[in-house]
């Protein structure tokens, strides 16, 4: 028995069932191995066999392993590792390399054909990064990719030198009687916490929850009745979108530096803030930290110590355990008065409906009236992706409204382009009985291209909406907005090359459809949405779109740029609407909150 199929039938133990891969000459006794072994799923790029495994783990029970060559095998998967590792997700990938005889070793640039040092790139990016050169035990092969579900998880490598791949082995030498090795638990809490939270909750009048991707779907389920009986609003961060239905009668929305006005107003206004599961990244608390929770207090629950002590924003008691044994602590306690609040948040939510408007030329669609229609039209089983960057994603945090049993998965952290139509793969792959609703604007689309043809072939239940706005709208605005329209490398006109859509599909043999402007009305359309199979649909949206709310920077007095603080939303609030929503919090717009 050659060690790569001794191997693969212990991935096949562990739960594995998927293998993405790009085919190489450097793995080819792990792809001889897996082809009887796994649903083998072959894809254009390697960046696409990372992601896709990524947001198929993020779906299924089942569990699915990357594996790419050496050399440009490796490099090319790398943006799958860092988008899965600042988003603290476990993802296998095994890579190729060169014999171990051909190593390069410290002196040379490179000795065999497309060698490359695989774990020195990726490490900075991996929870665990190993070189197997030689055959190791059952045990080792467990402890290795334990390394990447220990306490914050992350990527795992496995680089696989060619000739260790096909060595012959004995079986009973290398399993042995030793139990597997078990995954590290997360952080058990001192407990310490419990009294100082407890009188927190107590006195607070004006509290928020927020859940972040930190708490497990599977806790924000079973917590679903007993979040009713708290009388808290509760808010998500984008990670954590699909923790709770829009619907809910406790549900305030999206707090971020894009996210919805009427959330960011009442945080801000909140005299206690529990953020559990969430890192409180300068997206969420706003870049100007120092003015996040201006006048509460602010409970932060992270599994990773580091997390809490980075020094932004200010925390008043920071809680290292998981966040599903804090929530189950909060919904224990005795509910606070907060019927003035949770009136004044419904106030806030009815004043603020529609006040922010967007300019949409009249032959376009407006994006946001469309994320709202398209979320009125998902049914409850949907997968949705809304794109991970640019003009799509922030339209989709903003507008759209998430229902109960619907998943909602992205990757904010690397907030790369391109990852929209891989992790979507990923996702139909996961459940092929479900409709998986992918967003994304031209230019992210137009960096994995090369998918389509991996759509095509698995034939996965897959509608693919692309904002057709000829380029970056989050570039061409920023460079609008900051640089006075002086456009760079942003759209066709300034040199970026973008197909047209309409004909790169049909090359493809996928069907795609233009929006118009009753499109949720058109036969062909519901037909295509509701049918099964990928189908694209072409959104027309206008090149010079704006996108409010927003926040935005202004120049302080000694002429560096100062970011508003996450309330003070652009454009600024009529000032007989500012006071009727920011009760709790004087000069909602003044320098004192800077």
């Amino acid at each position: 028995m050659k060690y790569s199929d001794l191997m693969l039938d212990w991935l096949k133990e562990l739960g594995y069932t998927k293998c993405f891969y790009v085919a190489g000459g450097n793995i080819m006794h792990l792809l001889d191995s897996a082809r009887n072994r796994f649903d083998c799923r072959p894809f254009v790029h390697e960046v696409a066999t990372v992601i896709a495994a990524e947001y198929f783990n993020e779906v299924s029970s089942e569990k699915a392993f990357a594996l790419v060559t050496a050399g440009p095998g490796l490099t090319n998967a790398v943006t799958g590792f860092a988008g899965a590792y600042l988003e603290s997700r476990f993802v296998l990938v095994i890579g190729g390399q060169v014999k171990s005889s051909d190593l390069a070793g410290d002196s040379l640039r490179q000795r065999g054909i497309q060698e490359i040092d695989g774990l020195a790139i990726v490490k900075p990016v991996t929870a665990g990064a190993y070189r197997i050169a030689a055959p190791v035990t059952k045990v080792e092969l467990q402890a290795m990719l334990a390394s990447g579900q220990a306490k914050r998880p992350g990527p795992v490598f496995l680089e696989m030198c060619l000739d260790a791949q096909g060595a012959p082995v004995e079986p009973s030498a290398l399993e042995g009687a030793t139990p597997p090795a078990a995954v590290a638990s997360r952080p058990a809490s001192n407990e310490a916490w419990k009294p100082e939270l407890a009188e927190m909750i107590a006195n607070a009048r004006r509290p928020v929850l927020l859940l972040g991707g930190g708490l497990s779907r599977k806790a924000a389920l079973a917590a679903q009745a007993r979040l009713g009986t708290m009388n808290i609003p509760v808010m998500t961060t984008w990670n954590g979108a699909d923790r709770i239905a829009a619907d809910h009668p406790l549900y305030f929305g999206r707090p971020n530096t894009w996210g919805q006005r009427d959330s960011n107003i009442l945080l801000q206004q909140a005299d206690l803030v529990l953020a559990l599961g969430t890192r409180l990244g300068l997206q969420q608390t706003g870049f100007n930290w120092k003015a996040f929770a201006p006048v509460g207090k602010v409970v932060q629950v992270d599994i990773d110590r580091s997390e809490l002590e980075k020094g932004h924003p200010r925390v008043d008691l920071p809680i290292e355990a998981d966040a599903a044994s804090v929530l189950d602590f909060i919904l224990d306690e005795p509910s606070p008065d907060t019927a003035e609040w949770l009136a004044f948040c419904r106030q806030v939510r009815e004043t603020l409906a529609g006040i922010d408007t967007n300019k949409t030329g009249a032959a376009y669609l407006d994006p946001f009236a469309f994320a709202r229609r398209l979320s009125s039209l998902a049914k409850d089983e949907d997968i949705i992706v809304p794109c991970s960057s640019g003009g799509a994603f922030t339209v989709m945090m903003q507008a759209f409204a998430q229902k109960q049993g619907q998943r909602m998965i992205t990757n904010k952290g690397l907030a790369s382009m391109g990852y929209g139509l891989s992790g979507a793969l990923g996702a139909s792959l996961a459940a092929p009985d479900r409709r998986v609703i992918l967003v994304e604007g031209d230019g992210g689309f137009a960096q994995n291209v090369q998918e389509i043809g991996t759509a095509v072939a698995m034939q996965s239940n897959l509608k693919i909406f692309i904002f057709d706005d000829n380029g970056y709208a989050s570039i061409r605005m920023t460079q609008r907005n900051y640089f006075g329209g002086s456009y760079m490398g942003c759209d066709t006109s300034t040199g970026l090359g973008l197909p047209k859509w309409d004909a790169l599909f049909a090359a493809y043999g996928l069907p795609v459809l233009r929006l118009g402007h009753e499109w949720y009305e058109d036969e062909a359309v519901r037909a295509a949405l509701d049918g099964p199979g990928p189908v694209a649909f072409l959104v027309p949206v206008d090149p010079e779109q704006t996108y409010m709310p927003k926040i935005t920077s202004r120049v302080a007095p000694g002429g560096s740029m100062v970011s508003n603080p996450l309330h003070a939303m652009s454009p600024d609030l009529a000032e007989p609407i500012a006071a009727k929503v920011f009760r709790y919090m004087p000069s909602p717009y003044g320098a004192s909150q800077s």
